[in-house]
């Protein structure tokens, strides 16, 4: 259940930034409404309440004025007491961390953190106006760990001054701090930013969108083979959003995209060891969009490298995996739709 302050808490507007637009808000919420939304819920989650966690997304959640931070908290921490949500979760800098204000966390039932680390390159995060460095998220992240809270990083793709190998060595040395999450999000040039002045100079050109979805898969599966659960991948949907993007890898699926493009990479490989012919892939039903991709591109991809391919939906298969047989030119359909 998510509240979104933006902006609040920012010491300075970052290269990309505008909150109300990326949040769909421009109001921050207050106590009584914390509470009032959070009784809702519960009343509609049910049982799934102690599964959910309430969180405060958006601005530098650590940073914002104190009076106004535990405004916020102290219905959230009564949520977590009496309605059985299972804890508070909240964004902020890698630069607005310390001992005092995670022990305050700590008293009002946050128990997960994400920092907005963005990049591990030092001259990314300068470029960007970040105000920060990479050494003040490895610091904070240590800490946030220390102290027993849930840590999730965000990283950002395509930004000012970045490049592929720079986006891969972010992600390694956020894997090597161990959290237990990760948001990616390629970067979108929104209307009013600094990016959206230094594109029109000429001076930035941001991710295509193919671009952003091969960085951003072989990201995904380095997460995810390290063990880091990638919560977040693109920016939401939002109204605003699409109204204000001047250009950029902005998509409302893109996590479907690069989903689909890490599984079209596996099944190529698979699919090569057999030669080019007919195959029957068995896939699951619920990962069939994935195999089939955006206007079914995945089979007009594996019909050019010579693989004519027919998906069969079938709950046998683990969801996200395939098993297939290759069969003679001609006699696919037959096989399929035996008459």
């Amino acid at each position: 259940m998510a509240f979104f302050v933006p902006h609040l808490g920012c010491l300075q507007r970052c290269s990309f930034c505008d909150q109300s637009a990326i949040t769909g808000s421009v109001r921050v919420p207050d106590g009584e409404e914390v509470w009032e939304t959070a009784v809702r819920a519960a009343e509609a989650l049910q049982e799934k309440t102690a599964g959910s966690q309430i969180a405060f997304f958006g601005g530098s959640f650590t940073a914002v004025p104190r009076s106004t931070m535990l405004s916020l908290l102290e219905p959230a921490a009564r949520a977590v007491e009496e309605l059985g949500f299972a804890g508070i979760r909240c964004s902020t800098r890698p630069d607005a961390v310390d001992e005092e204000c995670l022990g305050l966390l700590k008293r009002y039932r946050v128990t997960a953190i994400e920092l907005g680390a963005q990049s591990m390159c030092d001259e990314v995060l300068r470029l960007n106006r970040r105000g920060h460095t990479a050494a003040q998220t490895e610091s904070a992240a240590r800490l946030i760990k220390a102290m027993g809270f849930e840590l999730g990083l965000q990283m950002m793709t395509g930004l000012y001054g970045d490049t592929d190998e720079r986006a891969l060595e972010t992600a390694e040395k956020l894997i090597s701090l161990n959290p237990q999450t990760a948001r990616i999000y390629p970067t979108v040039v929104l209307e009013g930013t600094y990016l959206a002045k230094l594109n029109r100079e000429g001076v930035y050109r941001p991710q295509t969108l193919e671009e952003a979805v091969g960085l951003c898969a072989k990201l995904l599966t380095k997460f995810e083979s390290a063990g880091v659960r990638v919560i977040r991948l693109g920016l939401h949907a939002q109204t605003q959003v699409e109204e204000k993007k001047l250009c950029g890898p902005y998509h409302p699926a893109f996590r479907e995209l690069v989903e689909s493009r890490i599984f079209r990479e596996k099944l190529v490989s698979a699919l090569s060891s057999g030669g080019k012919g007919t195959y029957c892939v068995k896939v699951h039903p619920k990962s069939l969009s994935v195999a089939l991709g955006q206007k079914k591109e995945n089979l007009g991809y594996l019909r050019k490298l010579g693989y004519e391919v027919e998906f069969s939906p079938s709950r046998e298969v683990p969801r996200g995996s395939f098993s297939g047989e290759k069969f003679p030119f001609g006699s696919l359909c037959d096989i399929l739709s035996p008459t």
